[in-house]
């Protein structure tokens, strides 16, 4: 029988180093060209049906497995990394991350716990965090992958909050508690609801008023009323960048009154915390630092890698009391590598945990805060540029606000059937690797919904957008028989 080697590591390091040198000039070259590539492309049937093979039982090495992802895997990439990509709120990434990626996986730190440099970059990064949103010093967080993460640590820790030491042991016990947030609301804050065992009922969804902003009278009337047949309002979130058209609530009167009623106050910024580098734009966020916690992504408007999400928690200490374990083999000491408590595993409910701090710290130390907060000015101001296209075309008609960077519009020639039409013009354009926008629902219409992110979209890609629209709508009608 042959003996199957045991050790990972290549005998002799010379052709891996020069593995290495060729994936990284790969990966840079492609960044520097990515403007003259498509978009996207469907994956053709065979290189899918690739996908479906056995387990290996023998490795090809490294080598032909880089030369399999260059050919299968490389080219069909989702396209978040072009500037034309608009689709949905997702950064294009920045070199300095990508880069992280690769030190990271050479220190390959476990971040659940112990005492090492993982964790010290992480609360490093969490209290840069707090600061940018004006939270106390203090406050607890972690990273996580992304906000759907984040807002469900939140409400863990609202539960806990309200219910006290009992509900991780016996669970709500015929508590009947109610949430709140706008009707536009990201879906991960019911799908937060259904997790925690409460119910996607839970969720009391407020109309949204002509801005997209939750309706403050409505708000106090569904508390009143809930409080009024036995419910117990405990959890009022403030969305700072719906979803569909990036309005911010009035986030300064949603905590004063999360205060008059006793609610957990929480703030669903997935994208929009990242406004608070803006000096134009920051004011918009008043109030966030009134928060019990707040949810965001630096993979988003920050532009770091994926995946890179956070949740920041005012009293860290209800972090503690809603996720830590005792568990023998994991007691913390005061000396030794079980030094450094508290461990992030105590603060959330993932024991093992990449090293994600580290991109977001290589970002933050390669362009600083100003840089980053000018990629927000920039793209809100493209988003300003493409509404007033829209708005100054007869064939384009736009159907919300633009208070940040989307835009909700749709081509309209006055014929039928515009919400079919709409959505197979974002088809076709996205088929022909020309530009990813997504489409939406906008008061009962479909809109095609162009998320401006990228750091690398400019003006030229902006006005080519709306040309592409009405070119493909007109293309679209002239086929009609």
């Amino acid at each position: 029988m042959t003996e199957i080697r045991t050790t990972l590591d290549p005998e002799d390091w010379t052709d891996l180093r020069a593995l290495g040198h060729r994936m990284i000039d790969d990966m840079i070259d492609r960044l520097a060209a990515i403007r003259d590539g498509k978009v996207w492309q469907q994956m053709p049937d065979p290189v899918r049906a690739g996908f479906r093979a056995e387990l290996p039982r023998q490795g090809v090495g490294a080598e032909a497995a880089y030369r399999d992802f260059a050919e299968t895997i490389a080219p069909y990439a989702s396209g978040n990394a072009h500037p034309r990509f608009m689709g949905w709120v997702q950064g294009g990434g920045n070199p300095a991350g990508m880069l992280a990626e690769l030190l990271a996986g050479g220190l390959n730190e476990n971040c659940g716990g112990r005492d090492h440099v993982g964790l010290a970059v992480e609360r490093q990064v969490i209290a840069w965090s707090a600061g940018m949103l004006g939270l106390p010093r203090e406050t607890g967080g972690l990273l996580v992958t992304g906000s759907s993460m984040a807002n469900f640590i939140s409400l863990l820790c609202a539960r806990r909050h309200v219910l006290g030491a009992p509900v991780r042991a016996d669970g709500l016990r015929g508590a009947k508690l109610v949430g709140y947030a706008q009707a536009g609301v990201h879906r991960c804050v019911p799908g937060a609801f259904d997790m925690a065992g409460l119910g996607t009922k839970a969720l009391r969804r407020i109309p949204a008023d002509a801005d997209c902003r939750i309706d403050l009278a409505a708000l106090e009337e569904r508390i009143a009323a809930d409080r009024a047949s036995g419910m117990t309002p405990f959890f009022l979130v403030g969305t700072a960048g719906a979803v569909d058209t990036g309005a911010i609530d009035d986030l300064a009167t949603l905590a004063d009154i999360a205060a008059r009623h006793g609610l957990w106050f929480h703030a669903d910024a997935a994208f929009g915390a990242l406004a608070a580098l803006s000096p134009t734009k920051r004011g918009l966020l008043a109030g966030i630092e009134r928060a019990d916690s707040v949810a965001f992504d630096f993979h988003k408007w920050a532009q770091v890698q994926y995946d890179s999400g956070c949740i920041l928690v005012r009293n860290e200490r209800l972090m503690l009391d809603t996720f830590a374990q005792a568990a023998n083999y994991l007691v913390s000491d005061a000396r030794g590598l079980a030094g450094g408590a508290p461990w992030p595993c105590d603060l959330g409910p993932d024991l093992s945990r990449g090293f994600r701090a580290l991109k977001v710290w290589m970002t933050m130390q390669s362009y600083g805060a100003d840089r980053l907060g000018a990629v927000v000015d920039r793209t809100c101001a493209l988003a300003q540029r493409l509404a007033a296209r829209i708005d100054a075309t007869n064939a384009l008609n736009r159907l919300a606000p633009v208070p940040l960077n989307i835009v909700c519009f749709r081509y309209d020639d006055g014929g039928d059937d515009l919400d079919a039409l709409n959505a197979d013009i974002v088809a076709d354009l996205q088929e022909a690797g020309a530009f990813v926008p997504s489409t939406t629902m906008i008061g009962g219409k479909r809109a095609i919904r162009a998320a401006i992110v990228n750091h690398r979209t400019n003006e030229a890609d902006i006005d080519a957008l709306a040309e592409a629209v009405i070119a493909a709508g007109q293309a679209r009608r002239n086929r009609s028989p």
